[in-house]
């Protein structure tokens, strides 16, 4: 053999035993908005979580071929995610992806009490709790746990992902009183944990991924809609759908995430499913941590409660006639409305 092929064939040896480069590492924190509630197909990994292939955690490593760890969970908050996700983080971790606040600010409560009738319910009030937490408590919070984040993942590229403005004016749903005023500030509170959210990940270079403008059309009640409206399951409620994960969520936060703009597919949406039981075993074993994550979700309105009937009476509501429940609804509302301008 002459030395060049000789050459040519250790150098062949030589590229052949080079191990593949490793997949991407890429692990997705957060809560519901990042989970997959709201897409009505879970894996079965024993927990609470809601889980979904066809969350956007999953459509984009499926697309890009990342090796997931999917910690997000249902009913996550900043505390949940500091003593139960976290340690999923390492340096060799490449990707992460996170949603978190909406908990900590009460959302599913505050939807609750703005749901029930005007007459029968603090909209004003609870709205103003959330905006206070989210003003004054909650930039300090993503501060610290964004810090964490960055410690044990330091050469993670970091995307922190919004919420979507949930309403657009109108109310389809039959046992849900939501007014257009009350609808305008629950989206301005979406607006406000955004920029709060935006400021914090800003300060420590991580990416912003702002889901409002790509669900502008597809809100509750829209054609189509990307955010469910009331649910059964209720725990379904006022959570990204199929849709808001495959065409809002995954587009939006794949191109910081991945520098590349995922389009789901036919062929992406199989490779996704086809990772159910792959992402439901590696989650089983975080099941004694996950457990302890509290679920929190939108609460039907409730006109029997004894609070209830004392506010119908005060109010001259005659809760055996829908027209007497709307009609003092209007009124109150506007009422509720006047008194926050």
């Amino acid at each position: 053999m002459g030395l060049i092929a000789a050459g040519a064939a250790a150098t062949s040896l030589a590229l052949s035993a080079v191990p593949a480069q490793a997949a991407s590492s890429y692990v997705a924190l957060g809560d519901s908005y990042s989970s997959g509630t709201g897409t009505r197909d879970y894996i079965n990994d024993g927990t609470q979580c809601l889980r979904s292939t066809k969350a956007y955690p999953s459509l984009i490593a499926a697309a890009k071929g990342y090796s997931l760890n999917f910690r997000a969970c249902s009913g996550a908050t900043i505390p949940d995610v500091t003593n139960t996700q976290l340690s999923a983080l390492s340096a060799s971790t490449t990707h992460v992806s996170i949603s978190i606040g909406g908990n900590d600010a009460g959302f599913a409560d505050v939807l609750t009490e703005c749901a029930m009738p005007g007459w029968a319910s603090n909209c004003n009030g609870a709205i103003n709790t959330a905006q206070s937490y989210i003003t004054n408590t909650l930039p300090g919070r993503l501060s610290t746990l964004y810090t964490s984040i960055r410690s044990k993942a330091p050469n993670a590229r970091v995307v922190v992902v919004g919420y979507p403005r949930i309403f657009m004016g109108e109310d389809c749903n039959a046992f849900t009183w939501f007014s257009p005023s009350e609808q305008s500030r629950l989206n301005q509170t979406a607006d406000l944990i955004n920029s709060k959210t935006s400021a914090a990940a800003a300060a420590k270079g991580f990416s912003f991924a702002n889901p409002t403008s790509r669900f502008v059309g597809h809100a509750v009640c829209d054609s189509p809609e990307w955010l469910n409206g009331l649910s059964n399951p209720i725990v379904e409620s006022y959570h990204p759908n199929v849709a808001g994960h495959r065409d809002g969520y995954t587009p939006t936060v794949s191109t910081p995430l991945t520098g590349s703009t995922v389009k789901v597919n036919g062929k992406v949406a199989r490779a996704a499913d086809a990772s159910a039981e792959r992402l439901a075993a590696r989650q089983r074993t975080y099941a004694g941590q996950d457990a302890s994550i509290t679920p929190k979700q939108f609460r039907v309105p409730d006109l029997t409660t004894a609070a209830v009937k004392a506010a119908a009476a005060r109010a001259g509501v005659n809760l055996n006639s829908r027209a007497s429940i709307d009609a003092a609804d209007r009124v109150w509302s506007q009422r509720q409305a006047v008194s926050n301008n």
